[in-house]
């Protein structure tokens, strides 16, 4: 069974594609020239099939207890902080619990003041992975328009300098990080990247893949997510057939949830629900198809959900596709109260659940053809509001797979501090590293070409370095 394509790339997308290059000017080494027509709508798929999964912690994580420093000076600037939970003067971890997740760079990279940071003592796999060079993370990456320093931050002229909108809010920032524009933006960077790679699938409907809900990250120009919950494709009870003892009321419960009205939302909803169902069969059977013997923990809701993700991959000859980009979700993480107690679990789960899943691509033999991401909302401050952290800005974030060029770390370390030019009051890191970037350089992984890198990350062509190192170039 085959279902048909897409088309690549609609009138309307090009011409705001266009729009996107133009604004970045002549002089940029994005902008859209007749020349560089044909270039801006290639994207390479010939090295086989690649993934993309982003893991994204809904409500914040609190970074400064993720990644910790551990070499003494620096520990002693949190510590001042942060204080200790252990003692109850704050949220901080003890420096004896962090000495075997030490994440030691390479000889060739000195960061920030010295700084030598430590994963949480919960997240002994992830640091496996680093040491093997197959994890990298990210340090103090976020949403920024351009580059920004601290003195153009505090300017009342936000024409000149902007900044992205209304900062510090959950669902606001969930949505800038997720696409790059302004909360109520209706297309997201990874259903951008579907939008370019969706002709190079036979079945188009499967590029996108979203385990975690109806978010803004996978929806395109011309390409929606396929939506599936945490054991396969959607199934409702009655639909089509009998419900509460009667055929009548299943064939209203078909009616009703094709049904479409004057909400935008509602639309969607019902679009991704009927394309699940109708093609429920199909993707059932692809699953079916596919045997794990790696142990995902069946208790923990986002290993169920990579688990899925790890057979969808498994199945991806009888899906017939080439590239896909799955988004997977795992909340609690608005952590203003109770950081000590929750955060430490929330954590192990992360770090089981993605060295299940890394496992399982190494099973499957694309360990290398899939990179895991995170994301969140926004990282958290550094000082303590007694049992736990308030809203922050920048975060750090991890990368994973075998074509990660790991084992060391990319973006800038932030100051442990409070009044440095790279924080804005309480901690409350400025991002030194764009989310445009961090998607850029996947992109460029991906196959997006040089062209068409600003409808992926549409702020790029404002940053020096648009690809960040942190995947290899094959």
């Amino acid at each position: 069974m085959f279902i048909g394509n897409l088309p690549e790339v609609s009138r309307r997308a090009f011409l705001r594609r266009s729009a996107q290059l133009a604004s970045l000017g002549a002089a940029s080494s994005y902008a859209l020239g007749l020349a560089g027509i044909g270039e801006a709508a290639a994207f390479d798929s010939s090295d086989g099939y690649k993934a993309l999964v982003c893991v994204f912690l809904l409500g914040g994580n609190d970074h400064n207890n993720t990644l910790i420093p551990f070499d003494p000076a620096n520990y002693g600037r949190y510590r001042a902080i942060r204080g200790l939970a252990s003692d109850g003067t704050g949220v901080g971890l003890d420096r004896s619990q962090l000495s075997s997740t030490v994440l030691a760079p390479p000889d060739d990279q000195q960061l920030t003041d010295d700084i030598l940071y430590a994963l949480a003592p919960t997240m002994s796999h992830l640091k496996a992975r680093f040491d093997a060079g197959h994890m990298a993370p990210l340090l103090n990456v976020g949403p920024l328009v351009a580059p920004l320093t601290r003195a153009e931050y505090e300017s009342s002229n936000h024409v000149r300098y902007p900044r992205p909108a209304k900062l510090f809010s959950h669902n606001d920032q969930q949505s800038t990080w997720q696409s790059s524009l302004p909360e109520g933006a209706q297309s997201g960077w990874g259903g951008r990247m579907a939008d370019l790679a969706q002709s190079h699938n036979t079945n188009a409907m499967f590029t996108g893949i979203n385990a975690s809900g109806n978010t803004v990250f996978l929806s395109g120009e011309t390409s929606a997510p396929y939506q599936v919950n945490g054991t396969g494709a959607i199934k409702i009870a009655g639909y089509g057939g009998w419900l509460l003892g009667s055929r009548a009321a299943g064939s209203a419960l078909e009616t009703i949830l094709g049904q479409h009205n004057g909400s935008i939302m509602a639309n969607d909803y019902a679009h991704m629900t009927a394309r699940s169902i109708q093609y429920g069969e199909f993707v059932n059977n692809a699953l079916g198809s596919v045997s794990l013997h790696t142990q995902f923990d069946g208790g923990n809701g986002l290993a169920k959900q990579l688990e899925l993700v790890a057979r969808l991959i498994g199945g991806r000859g009888s899906l017939g596709v080439k590239r896909q980009v799955f988004m997977v979700s795992m909340g609690g993480f608005d952590t203003h109260d109770g950081l000590p107690g929750k955060h430490p679990g929330l954590l192990a789960a992360l770090d089981g659940a993605l060295n299940s899943f890394y496992q399982a691509t190494a099973e499957l033999g694309v360990a290398d053809k899939v990179t895991t991401f995170t994301a969140s909302d926004f990282g958290r401050t550094l000082t303590s509001n007694g049992d736990g952290s308030d809203h922050g800005w920048g975060s750090h974030h991890f990368i994973m797979g075998g074509a990660v060029n790991g084992g060391r770390f990319y973006g800038t370390a932030p100051h442990i501090s409070t009044d440095t030019d790279d924080q804005v009051k309480q901690g409350r890191l400025l991002p030194s590293t764009s989310v445009d970037q961090y998607s850029a350089t996947l992109a460029k992984w991906f196959g997006v070409s040089p062209g068409e890198m600003p409808s992926v990350a549409p702020n790029i062509g404002r940053f020096a370095t648009p690809d960040l190192g942190f995947m290899t170039t094959q």
